[in-house]
């Protein structure tokens, strides 16, 4: 696993020994393609966001700046040890995903691109992680206007009807499917 362009191109980024499912180089690489010029000047959340890749590719590409937000404390230290390597600066937090945007003020930062890459078992609860993470009603009013949330899911996982979200796109890659969202009241999307 590496990051595949930019200013730390080709650097090896290091993963925990248990408990990730780090994105594949090709599927990094058509998720990047696809938001092109949007990387740019970008302000960047990555919820689950395990070893750092996709955040860490979007500030070598280019981003202004990166949220990383996982509970998992390995993945936190593979995260600053990522981003050592490549020499940027992200903020981590070390905290649950949904307890984390339950706390996160109304009023706070909004971002251009959400990326989310929860675990793809149920949880405890027995609810999908997906399920869970579509229906938050307080994911949407992270997003700046025309952002987009791009989320990681199993392609066999139906996804449920959507009040919050409009799909703007979606493609199969092996044992990942990639879905891009906009925020429902907003129909524009930048998105190629």
């Amino acid at each position: 696993m590496r990051v595949i362009a930019g200013r730390a191109g080709g650097i090896r980024l290091v993963s925990p020994k248990t408990g990730v499912r780090p994105t594949m180089d090709r599927v990094k690489a058509a998720i990047f393609s696809s938001l092109g010029e949007m990387v740019t000047g970008a302000r960047v959340l990555y919820l689950f966001a395990g070893t750092g890749a996709l955040g860490i590719e979007a500030l070598s590409r280019g981003a202004d700046s990166a949220l990383f937000v996982d509970e998992d404390r390995q993945s936190i230290a593979a995260i600053e040890k990522n981003l050592e390597k490549t020499k940027f600066s992200g903020r981590v937090r070390q905290a649950d995903v949904f307890r984390f945007l339950k706390n996160v003020p109304s009023s706070g930062d909004q971002f251009r691109l959400v990326f989310a890459d929860p675990p793809y078992e149920k949880m405890e609860s027995g609810e999908r992680y997906t399920e869970k993470l579509l229906a938050d009603e307080k994911l949407p009013s992270l997003l700046e206007a025309n952002g987009i949330f791009v989320l990681e899911k199993r392609p066999s996982e139906k996804i449920p009807e959507m009040k919050l979200w409009k799909l703007i796109r979606r493609k199969t890659y092996g044992a990942t499917e990639v879905l891009f969202l906009s925020e429902i009241r907003n129909q524009k999307s930048e998105i190629s």
